[in-house]
Order: C-alpha cells, then structure tokens, then sequence
C-alpha cells in the first residue's frame, strides 16, 4: 500500500540539497510523486514507478520527517516505464529544466490509472475511514487496474492530444512563452505540447516572444473556432471573462465563458454529463429520486450538470444550480433555458445554504426530499459546506472531486452525518498526469 508519512529515524544523516542518493521506490503518494526512504526518512521521489531503483537529486531536505527528490538516474526499471510522451520532461534533461504538466508521462497508461486507483483506495481509507476492497474472488490488482475509467479514445491515442485548454507563461524578463518547468515557476521554453489537440498545436506560440503579457491560454471549443487570449501584466480583469464560446456535450450545445472554466479534455464533459445522468437514474430506479423536490446543482458553473439531471428526471425536473462567478451563471441560465423549472443563481455555495437552513418548513421539507448535486473546487467543499449540507438533510447527494483527499474528508463527514456511501467511480480525464475526477453517491439512511 502506499507510504504517506513516517517518523523520522533518529539516527539518519541529514540530507543536502543538491545531493545525489540511491533510493527503492516503494509505493505512490497524491501529487504524482512516488515513495522512498533514505536512512529511515520518507524521500517523495518525482519520475520514478513504484518498484524501481533510481538515482536521485535532493531537492527539500528542510522538513525532519521527509526530504524531496527527483530522479536523474535509473537503475533497474519498472516494465510499465516508457519513454516520456513530451522530450522536454524526459528524464534526459536537467531536473529544474524538465515542463511541468506530464508528470506520469513516463509509464504506461495501465499502470497510469492502478496508482490513480491506489492513491483514491489510500486516501478513502486514512481520511474517509471507508475501506475499499475488491469483491470475493476478485484479484485486488485488477480491481484497481477497473477502478479508475479511461475517457472513450484514450486507450486508441495513448492518452495524447486531448487538452482543449492549455495555460503558458511568459517570463517577465526575455518575453519566452512556454510552461511552468515541474514544482517551479520558471517559465520552460518548448517546442511541443503533445498532451494538446491539433486546434491548439497550430496556434500555439512556441518559440515566439511575447512581452507585457503574463499568461496565453489557448483554448479549442469543441464548436467554435480555436483562440488565444493573452493575460496581461497591467489588467486585473480575467483575460476572456466577457467572451462566450460554443461547447457541445453529445448533441447538446452550451455557451461558456472564454476564461472560465470548462473540462479540459475534450470527452470529459461529456464522461461527467453521462455518469451524473446515470447516477440519478439509478437513484429513480430506486425510487429514490424526487423531480419536484428542493434539487441543487452546487458550484453549478455553466449548468452542465443540473442538464444531465435534466436529462434523467425530465422536463418536469425543478433544480437551483448556484455558482459565484456572475458570468458562469449567466451561461448556465442561458443552457438551462428550456427546463422550466431551472433557477440560476448568483452567490456563494456557503451562504445560499445558510439562507436555505434559515427558511420555512414546506422548503426545508422540500430540500429534505431532493438530490444535492456538487462539484466543488480542488479544495473540496470542505466542513463547512459538507455540514450545511448533511444539516439540510437531502435524501441524495451526488459527488463530483478533483481530488481523492479532499473527497475522503467530505465522505467521512457525510458518514459521520447518517450518509451512507453507496457508489464510486473514478475516471481518468487527464492522461499523463496524476489528476483525476471521481464520482461518489451518497443516500441519508
């Protein structure tokens, strides 16, 4: 299993930064780093596999309980290494002159999505108290290797040329364009992006110089043409934020904000869009599922998610989705509009749900009957927003997370709230790297 934390040996001899040491690679830790121990210590080791031995330069020796590295050298190599996806990662280069962004590019996609999947199991079970097993008779190692889904297309392409959402940095002296170099914020000149579509291949700056500008995104809208737009150093406004584009799900056209937020790989809208949809049909078939009920859409961005509700409970279906960004809501108010019963709010999750605790009988009664979508950010909703919600008491509540962390700390108040967690699923959306999305259901007992 994997290896989070330790205490430190007593006896260890310090580390330096800069040094080179030999480590065994043992398990996988969130964040996309790997697991060692030097003398004792816990070393997270950055481009190494689990079940590798590899040569590594100190990074952080600054903590007592556990230093930081990264691999230069390796010695005797997983059979799931590959070589990297994106030649200015690769292990060939300097660690501080290597692109951040691909941080698993260097195994195989199988192997890829079994450490998502034990990185998920781990975290569900030290901070969720929630011990996910495989089924009798089923071997543990492909129970992981099923746990975490590949988007459709990803297993024909190798996990390349999905992102249609890309963010370069300009580097405030020489005008270079190009991505964050690994846990640093060095800009890294490149001349490839392979993890991009086409769209954004052709219109990418590479190479180029671009002074006064602090950022280019360059984003491809699956129904509109790509575009840059360009963050500049002087204005405080988001680069994009007036700026709507055309997205499509399926067959379901959405408007969205050129600056705001949209999944990143081209099928993940419509990955997340299907397993809410199918989420909620299973709760109907469970006769779970009230479509005249107080239904809430949290952090609903432009609506994607209250239309697959739609899409399973019907026309009939009434559902506040509630967003703080003004432009997010306006889109969603927008794809929203044929459902009758849609209301698109502007405010904060957290205080939408105070004034919801605060109201009438029939409403809370309302709310008592309904289905609590939410797809907070990486952070989680957090104690806070998880409490408010168990307090309201919805009799479902449908998970979206970023982060598996943050996910078994909102499970484990749920549980501790009456909750019963009742399906998991988690998807790999983002493809040479360690992010994820999982999907989790909860029913009040």
């Amino acid at each position: 299993m994997v290896l989070m934390s330790s205490r430190a040996h007593s006896a260890h001899t310090p580390l330096e930064i800069g040094e080179t040491i030999e480590l065994d690679v043992t398990g996988i830790a969130h964040g996309g780093v790997s697991v060692a121990r030097h003398e004792g210590r816990v070393v997270f080791v950055a481009d190494a596999i689990p079940g590798e031995r590899v040569r590594a330069r100190v990074t952080d020796a600054k903590k007592k309980s556990f230093a930081r590295a990264t691999t230069v050298e390796v010695l005797d190599a997983s059979e799931d290494r590959r070589d990297h996806v994106w030649a200015e990662a690769a292990l060939d280069r300097d660690p501080e002159d290597r692109a951040g962004g691909a941080e698993f590019g260097h195994i195989s996609p199988e192997r890829q999505r079994a450490l998502k999947a034990e990185v998920l199991t781990d975290a569900m079970r030290r901070f969720g108290d929630v011990e996910l097993a495989a089924e009798e008779g089923e071997d543990l190692a492909e129970a992981l290797a099923e746990l975490v889904e590949p988007a459709p297309g990803d297993e024909q392409t190798g996990g390349l040329g999905y992102r249609t959402r890309v963010r370069l940095h300009v580097d405030a002296e020489t005008g270079a364009v190009g991505p964050y170099a690994a846990r640093s914020r060095r800009v890294i000149p490149v001349e490839s992006l392979p993890l991009a579509t086409e769209g954004i291949a052709q219109i990418a700056p590479l190479g180029e110089s671009m002074p006064g500008a602090a950022t280019v995104d360059l984003i491809d809208p699956a129904a509109d043409d790509p575009r840059m737009l360009l963050g500049l150093t002087e204005e405080k406004t988001r680069a994009g934020e007036n700026d709507t584009i055309r997205e499509l799900v399926e067959d379901r056209g959405f408007l969205v904000r050129a600056g705001g937020f949209w999944q990143v790989h081209r099928q993940a809208p419509a990955v997340l869009f299907t397993a809410v949809r199918d989420a909620i049909l299973d709760l109907i078939d469970d006769g779970r599922f009230d479509p005249a009920a107080g239904n809430l859409d949290l952090y609903g961005g432009a609506g994607l998610l209250a239309a697959a509700m739609a899409e399973a409970a019907g026309p009939a279906l009434k559902v506040t989705t509630v967003e703080a960004d003004a432009g997010a809501t306006d889109d969603a108010a927008e794809n929203l509009s044929e459902l009758v019963g849609a209301l698109a709010l502007t405010a904060r999750v957290d205080r939408h749900l105070a004034e919801l605790l605060q109201a009438s009988a029939p409403v809370r009664d309302r709310l008592r009957r309904g289905t609590v979508v939410l797809d907070p950010p990486r952070s989680g909703a957090g104690g806070g927003v998880t409490g408010q919600i168990a307090e309201l008491a919805p009799a479902n509540i449908v998970y979206v997370a970023c982060d598996p962390v943050a996910l078994a700390r909102d499970t484990k108040t749920l549980r501790e709230s009456g909750y019963e967690l009742t399906g998991l699923r988690a998807f790999d959306i983002f493809p040479h790297t360690h992010h994820f999305e999982t999907l989790a259901t909860f029913q009040r007992a």
